[in-house]
């Protein structure tokens, strides 16, 4: 058993954020998206694993990635040129896969339930495809699934307007080698891409074995920074560990679940959990409150942040008002002039610089 996780696309609904590097390494609690899906796998017991990477961001990935050796895998790094679609990313990682069962899954997807179920029914009720399935409020803007009473998978459709269920597709597919023949089959949507939906649905007409498993827990797309945002929150609820480590003044207070790393300093200030520091930190005279992710090297001065996320090296200096719901890119510096407005929320790019006045 092989997996294939899909890594490339240009992370257009993060921009600027993603101007500058992959959305599947925007960090939810201080940790790349991309690498959860790969302990995930990993928890399941896969460990040849192909990642899909573009030639905007690849490099960048095999980078912080590695080799695999940190989560106990191998990693197989396979570059679509262009993004012509999920069945197009399998496609051309036929030789990567070869004739290898496998589980494809999107890098930028997060799940609560453990994999291991699913890949035990996928082997052995011999299923040339199994989809993971999630009951979804608007499912005009997912694929939609039609199944019968057993969880057969009857029909898939691409944003329908008028949807046969409200049960759209995660980011997560088994696949037997008969998916390539099925790809092979189908031509490009009115999009230009091979859609993994067409190909689903070529199995299907084919008398071909395709079943389905409902999420019990939940299901993240991180492409937006709202739902990056509700990650962090999740993550942060359910899994972080308390640790503090750092030098903590005296005069400051660290209160519920907080995890402050190696090297940071917090001066004077408040922390109130669940809050993850990262390591090299400077935090002065400030309020960190709930649901807050601080990456390394960031500073705060005179800050007071809630229900957010900071990449690595982030400033913020003398603001007082609270900043909340915000995303702040790498290296991002944000202060303020003396005369301040009420409230205040952002989504500030790699190397971006803000001054309010």
């Amino acid at each position: 058993m092989k997996a294939l996780i899909l890594s490339g696309g240009k992370g257009t609904r993060l921009r600027p954020l993603t101007y500058t590097g992959a959305k599947q390494l925007v960090p939810v609690a201080n940790k790349p998206i991309l690498w959860y899906g790969i302990e995930s796998i990993v928890a399941a017991g896969i460990t040849d694993i192909g990642i899909i990477i573009s030639p905007e961001t690849g490099e960048e990935i095999q980078q912080l990635t590695g080799n695999g050796d940190r989560f106990g895998a191998k990693i197989t790094y396979i570059l679509q040129d262009q993004p012509l679609g999920l069945a197009h990313a399998v496609k051309i990682a036929q030789p990567f896969l070869e004739d290898s069962p496998f589980i494809m899954y999107l890098g930028d997807n997060l799940i609560q339930d453990n994999l291991s179920p699913f890949l035990t029914k996928f082997k052995q009720q011999h299923l040339d495809a199994l989809i993971l399935l999630r009951t979804v409020s608007n499912p005009t803007a997912f694929g939609v699934a039609k199944v019968d009473e057993k969880g057969r998978v009857l029909q898939l459709l691409e944003k329908p307007k008028h949807p046969p269920s409200n049960l759209a597709l995660v980011g997560v597919y088994f696949f037997s080698n008969s998916i390539h023949k099925a790809i092979a089959s189908i031509q490009p949507s009115a999009r230009g891409e091979l859609e993994i939906t067409d190909a689903i649905q070529e199995l299907i007409d084919s008398q071909k074995t395709v079943e389905s498993v409902q999420l019990q827990g939940w299901w993240l797309d991180t492409g937006k920074k709202d739902d990056l945002l509700e990650a962090n929150r999740i993550i942060l609820d359910t899994n972080l560990q308390i640790s503090v480590g750092g030098e903590i003044d005296e005069k400051s207070q660290i209160i519920g679940r907080v995890n402050v790393n190696k090297g940071s300093k917090i001066i004077n200030s408040t922390v109130r959990g669940p809050v993850i520091i990262g390591e090299n930190c400077h935090i002065e005279n400030s309020f960190i409150g709930p649901y807050t992710s601080v990456g390394d090297g960031v500073t705060l001065i005179d800050a007071d942040i809630e229900h957010s996320v900071l990449l690595k090296d982030a400033k913020i200096l003398e603001i007082h008002q609270r900043i909340v719901d915000s995303l702040i890119g790498r290296r991002a510096k944000v202060e303020i002039a003396p005369q301040r407005p009420k409230a205040l929320r952002f989504m500030v790019g790699d190397d971006s610089q803000i001054e309010l006045v």
